[in-house]
C-alpha cells in the first residue's frame, strides 16, 4: 500500500467550515492525515540520521522527510546544508568530497541514500532535492530509489527546477511541487511537473487555499508547522499530510483512526 495514499473521503462543509453531512456510505473507511517527520526527529536526535529516522518512526510516523545531495563522486546522501558545518563541525562542501571522504569526516553519522531506504523500509520517505537541480544529478538519486525498489513509497519535493528533473527521470513519480507563495502555479508548470500534492509552508495555508488546492483535484501537503496551535489548526483545514519536527505530538493530535459513523468524528474533520 502506498503510504501517502489519498484520503479515502473528503469531508464536505458548509460555509461555516462544520461538516455538511456524512459524504461516505456508513462503515467506510476515513484516511487521517499522514504524520511526516521532517529530518527524521530533530529535537531529541541528530536531523538526517538513521537514528534520527528510526527513533521518528517509532513515534508513529507514517513518513519520513529527509534531504538528497550529491557527493563530489556522485553518491547521494541525507544532508540538507550545503557544507558539513553546521551539523559536523567541518566546514566543507559536501560537493567537494567523496563518499569515503565523508564518512571519515561524520564518523560515518551521514547515511548514503541506499542505506536510509533499507532503515525505512515500509514506510513513506518525502524525499527532497535541495541542490543541484541538473537532470543529471536528480536522475543518479532517482535511478538509487528505482534500484532500491521503493519508488512505490517514495514522494519527492523541491521547487519547479528540480520536480521538472525529476519527472523527466521517471514518469510515473510521486511529486509535491513546493510552493512558497499563495499564488496558483502556472497552468504550463502543472502541467509538465504533473505533481499529485501541492506543498506549502504552513503560513500560507488558509481555507480558501486549502480549498482551492482540492477543488484543482490536488492533494495538499503543508511544511513546517511545530506548535500545537499551528497542527490543530492545518488538521482543521483538511491538510492531507503534515511535515513536522514533532511527529509524535501531531501523532498524538490527530489521534486513532476511526471509520466513518462509528462514534465521534475524524480528526480530519
Amino acid at each position: 500500500m502506498n503510504p501517502f495514499s489519498a484520503p479515502a473521503h473528503r469531508v464536505s462543509r458548509g460555509p461555516a467550515g462544520e461538516p455538511a453531512g456524512d459524504p461516505a456510505p456508513r462503515g467506510a473507511a476515513v484516511r487521517r492525515v499522514t504524520a511526516v517527520a521532517h529530518r527524521g526527529d530533530p529535537y531529541h536526535v541528530r536531523e538526517n540520521t538513521l537514528a534520527s529516522l528510526r527513533s521518528a518512526l517509532d513515534k508513529g510516523a507514517d513518513a519520513v522527510e529527509f534531504d538528497v545531495r550529491l557527493t563530489r563522486d556522485g553518491v547521494p546522501v541525507l544532508l540538507h546544508d550545503e557544507t558539513l558545518k553546521r551539523l559536523w563541525g567541518h566546514d566543507r562542501p559536501l560537493r567537494s568530497l567523496s563518499w569515503e571522504e565523508v564518512r571519515g569526516l561524520t564518523g560515518g553519522g551521514v547515511p548514503a541514500l541506499r542505506d536510509a531506504l533499507s532503515a525505512t523500509e515500509g514506510s513513506g520517505v518525502m524525499l527532497d532535492l535541495p541542490g543541484d537541480p541538473s537532470p543529471r544529478a536528480v536522475r543518479r538519486i532517482v535511478d538509487v530509489v528505482r534500484e532500491h525498489g521503493a519508488r512505490d513509497r517514495v514522494r519527492y519535493c523541491a521547487d519547479a527546477a528540480a520536480m521538472l528533473a525529476v519527472r523527466a527521470a521517471d514518469p510515473s513519480a510521486e511529486i509535491a511541487l513546493t510552493r512558497t507563495s499563495q499564488a496558483p502555479p502556472r497552468a504550463g508548470l502543472l502541467e509538465a511537473v504533473r505533481p499529485r500534492w501541492l506543498n506549502y509552508r504552513f503560513g500560507l495555508v488558509d481555507r480558501a487555499l486549502a480549498d482551492r488546492v482540492h477543488a484543482d483535484g490536488y492533494l495538499l501537503s503543508v511544511w513546517t508547522p511545530d506548535t500545537r496551535r499551528s497542527l490543530r489548526r492545518l488538521l482543521a483545514l483538511g491538510a492531507d499530510s503534515i511535515t513536522t519536527n514533532r511527529v509524535d505530538v501531531l501523532c498524538a493530535l490527530r489521534g486513532p483512526a476511526r471509520r466513518a459513523g462509528t462514534g465521534s468524528p475524524s480528526p480530519r474533520r
